[in-house]
Formats: structure tokens, sequence, C-alpha cells
């Protein structure tokens, strides 16, 4: 059997990331990070963690890919870092950020995100994920001004309009959807989701159609449309078929509560997917953040209904 080179293993690797299922980037990025440590390649090796990080945090494997990230954020932020390392060291750090966002902790998330900033330079791709990560950290945080004026900068440090940038453009309708809900715009909120989605099925993204369903679901839950429903079963269907835990929980407990007079059995069954996701999520936790998190409010309250 041939083994795979290292481009091969980055192209894979990074197919799967954003345009497939998470889990079947890990074991070809594992591979590719050692090949990269073997050959002395630090660029490749760097381009291959970080890949690994988005992966296992994408699958809901939070530890693991704090694990993995960590080490280019400091790698990166040593005295003398050249500007490979400080360029992994921020897509890193922005990676990192939204970990902690997605697990509800804004405040740390905010400051992974200033030190992303500053490692960027203050332009190009990596800047643009910091700035848009410190306006989701603004919404999270509730502050309006805040958000608004982060996501105007990282609008304007989007890199390109081409179709080699639809990740970006894709968040960035996020952003403005999240932003729109923050300022009680739901209409708006939903547009800038449904925009988001539309783009993200263009560019056969699923991962990103899911995240952009569930926005498109909190929106028209906000006004009270009738097209929630099926929305927030979008996302989840694509989230369960994707093995993507993060948006598994929040799309199934949205869901299960949304039709529990219309349709109790499937609500029940949607609130138990949420709670099963929630739980394998704290099982990759390290103790102390696990403990926070199942205590949070909300997911308090799913394990316990």
């Amino acid at each position: 059997m041939t083994t795979p080179d290292l481009p091969s293993l980055l192209a894979s690797g990074e197919h799967a990331a954003f345009h497939g299922k998470p889990a079947a980037a890990v074991g070809a990025l594992e591979q590719a990070v050692v090949l990269a440590q073997a050959h002395g390649l630090s660029a490749e090796m760097s381009a291959a963690a970080w890949l690994l990080g988005v992966a296992l945090g994408a699958g809901g494997r939070y530890g693991g890919a704090l694990t993995v990230l960590a080490p280019l954020v400091d790698a990166g932020s040593g005295q003398g870092a050249g500007p490979e390392s400080r360029l992994f060291a921020s897509f890193a750090g922005s990676t990192i950020a939204s970990i902690h966002r997605q697990l509800g902790r804004h405040a740390i998330a905010r400051e992974s995100d200033l030190d992303a900033l500053e490692l960027s330079g203050g332009a190009g791709e990596a800047a643009f994920d910091a700035l848009l990560g410190l306006a989701s950290d603004a919404v999270g945080l509730d502050d309006g001004d805040e958000a608004v004026a982060r996501l105007a900068q990282a609008e304007a440090a989007l890199p390109g309009k081409g179709d080699e940038w639809w990740r970006q453009r894709v968040r960035l309708g996020w952003g403005r959807a999240e932003v729109a809900m923050l300022d009680g715009r739901a209409e708006d909120a939903e547009a800038h989701a449904s925009e988001a989605v539309q783009r993200a099925e263009d560019s056969r993204a699923p991962r990103h159609v899911s995240k952009g369903l569930l926005l498109l679901g909190l929106a028209q839950v906000s006004h009270g449309s009738a097209e929630a429903a099926v929305s927030l079963r979008r996302s989840a269907t694509f989230a369960e078929s994707l093995g993507c835990l993060p948006l598994v929980w929040p799309s199934r407990a949205l869901l299960g509560a949304l039709v529990a007079e219309d349709d109790p059995a499937e609500s029940s069954k949607s609130l138990a997917a949420a709670r099963s996701a929630v739980l394998a999520i704290a099982g990759d936790l390290p103790p102390g953040v696990r403990a926070e998190w199942l205590a949070r409010q909300d997911i308090n309250a799913l394990l316990e209904g």
C-alpha cells in the first residue's frame, strides 16, 4: 500500500474539515502533523495542526482541539517568531476563541480573539477571523455598540470577493445575523442567515449550511415564523449526518421546545438527542471546564428537563 504524501494528506484533511465529516479529517491530519515534523517542515506542520484543531472542534472534541491548538499560539507568540508561525498562531487563537464562545465563555473568548488580532498584524484573513470573532464575543457579552463596530472592521478586512473566500463571506453573514438579532431586527437577521445558507450550499459546505440554518431558525423563532421548525429540523439533520455535536445540541434543543405542544413524540426524541450531544461534548472537556459547562443555566435546564 502506498503511503499518502504530505500534500495529499493536507488536501484531504482540509476538504473533510470544511466540506465533509470533520471526524474523517482527523486521521489524515494527524498523519500530516507527524510527517511534517519528521521532515522539519514547520509551516506545513502548523497548517496541519490548525486544521486538526478545526476538525476536532467541529466535532465537539473541544478538549482535544485545545490541546492541539495551544502550542501553535505559544510558538507564534514567542520572541523572534517568524511570519508563518505568527499567522498560524493567530488562526489557532481565533479557533480557540470560537471553542470558548460555544462553551458560553465569552469573556475568555474575547481575550483569545484580541491576542489573535495582535498576532495577525491587523490585516488579511487572520485579522478577519479575529475581528469577526470579536463581534460574536460582543454579542455574547450583550455589547451592541462593540458588536457593530467589530463587524464593520471585519467586513473592511475581508481579504477578497472571489469564490476562494466563501468561508469568510458565509461567516460574515452569520455575524450580521447575530448582530441583527441582538438589535431586535429579527427579519433582517433572517435575511442575512438565509443568504449565508445559500452561499454555503453553493460552496458545498454542509457544516456551514447547518450553522446557517440554526441561525435562520433562531431568527424565525424570534418573529414567530412558521418556518422555524423546518429550518431547525434541517440544521439538526445535517449536523447529525456530519457528527457535528456543537450544532446538534442547540438545533435539537430548540426544536424540541418549539414542537412540544404540537408533536410531543418528536419533541421528546429531539430533546433526548440534544442531551446526548451535550454529554458527549462534556466527556472531552477538562474537569473544571466540564463542571462549568454542565452548570450553565441552559445546559442544566436541558439535562434536568
